[in-house]
C-alpha cells in the first residue's frame, strides 16, 4: 500500500490526512505536537532538525511526502521573519534530501504576489507580500529543483474549528463562532480572496500526489470576494443580522500585512481536475455544506 507522510498536522494536514485515510491509502502525521483531532496515525518530528527527519523517514519509510509545515501565521511571520524563514525552508531541505526521489508536494500560498493584480495564474511573476511569502517562495524553489516535487499554491482555506479556542486558523470559523453567539465581527471591505474549502484543498492534494501533475499549480476557489461580503454570505446562513458585520478598512486591522488581493486563477489546474472528474466549489455552496454540518 501507498505511503504518505503528512508533514505538519494542522488544519490542511488533518484534512489530506482525511481523505487519504478515507480511500483506503496510508497516511501519518507528523509535528512536534500531536493534532488536536486524529485522522491519521501520528509521530513526532522536529521538522527544522536533520535527524529528526531522517529518523521519520526511515520509521514510515514514504512513497510520498505532503509538506504542509512551518508557522502559517502571517502577523507571527512578520514579526520573526528570519525565524520563519530559517522554519520553512530548514524543514524543506531536510526532508527532500532524507527522502531523495519521493513524490512530493508543498502546500504554499498566495502571499508569494504583492497583490498588486487582482488574478495571479502560474505565468505571474512572484513578488512576496511579507515573510511569510518570502519564506514559502524560498520552499518552493527547493522542492521544484526535486526529480518528482510539485509546488501546490492554496489560496485562503477554509472549515470548522473547535469554538473552544481563542484563535481560530480560518476565516470562516472565526466568522461563524463569533456571529453565532452574537458578537460583531471586524471584517475588512477592501482586501479580496478566492477561498477553498477544506476538504477540496484536500482532494487536490490526492489528486496532485498522483504522477503526471505539473510542478506548479494554482488552487483558488471560483469565487473573488471581499472579507466583508464573505462574512455577511456567513452571517446569512446563520440567520443573523448582517449589521454584526462591521466593514472596516484593511489597515486598521490585523489584515494589514497581507496583500490586497490574494486570490489565485488557473486554467491548469481546471483541465487537470476535469480530467479526474473533480471541481472546486464556490463560497456560497461551501458555506451551506459547512453550516449543514455544523457542529
Amino acid at each position: 500500500m501507498t505511503r504518505t507522510l503528512i508533514v505538519g498536522s494542522g488544519f490542511v494536514g488533518r484534512a489530506v490526512a482525511a481523505r487519504l485515510t478515507d480511500s483506503g491509502e496510508n497516511a501519518v502525521l507528523a509535528s512536534r505536537r500531536p493534532p488536536e483531532a486524529a485522522t491519521a496515525p501520528w509521530i513526532p518530528l522536529d521538522a527544522a532538525d536533520a535527524a529528526s527527519c531522517a529518523r521519520a523517514v526511515d520509521r514510515v519509510r514514504p512513497d510520498r511526502l505532503v509538506l504542509v509545515h512551518g508557522p502559517s501565521d502571517v502577523t507571527w511571520c512578520e514579526a520573526h521573519p528570519e525565524r520563519a524563514a530559517a522554519l520553512h525552508t530548514a524543514a524543506t531541505a531536510h526532508l527532500t534530501a532524507a527522502a531523495p526521489g519521493c513524490r512530493t508536494v508543498l502546500i504554499s500560498t498566495d502571499n508569494v504576489f504583492d497583490g498588486s493584480s487582482p488574478e495571479n495564474d502560474e505565468s505571474t511573476p512572484t513578488a512576496p507580500a511579507n515573510a511569510y511569502g518570502r519564506a514559502k517562495l524560498r520552499a518552493e524553489r527547493i522542492v521544484r529543483e526535486t526529480a518528482d516535487g510539485t509546488v501546490l499554491r492554496v489560496s485562503l482555506v477554509y472549515g470548522w474549528e473547535p469554538p473552544h479556542t481563542t484563535k481560530w486558523l480560518n476565516y470562516f470559523s472565526a466568522c461563524a463562532h463569533r456571529l453565532r453567539r452574537g458578537e460583531p465581527v471586524e471584517a475588512p471591505d477592501d482586501q479580496w480572496t478566492t477561498p477553498v474549502l477544506a476538504a477540496d484543498v484536500a482532494a487536490v492534494t490526492a489528486a496532485v500526489l498522483a504522477a503526471g501533475a505539473p510542478s506548479l499549480l494554482h488552487l483558488g476557489g471560483p469565487d473573488r470576494i471581499s472579507r466583508a461580503a464573505w462574512a455577511e454570505a456567513v452571517a446569512d446562513g446563520l440567520g443573523v443580522p448582517r449589521s454584526l458585520v462591521v466593514r472596516v478598512p484593511k489597515a486598521l486591522g490585523r489584515y494589514a500585512s497581507r496583500p490586497v488581493n490574494t486570490c489565485l486563477t488557473s486554467d491548469r489546474l481546471e483541465d487537470f481536475l476535469a480530467a479526474r472528474g473533480l471541481r472546486v466549489r464556490g463560497v456560497a455552496e461551501g458555506v451551506r455544506t459547512l453550516l449543514e454540518d455544523a457542529p
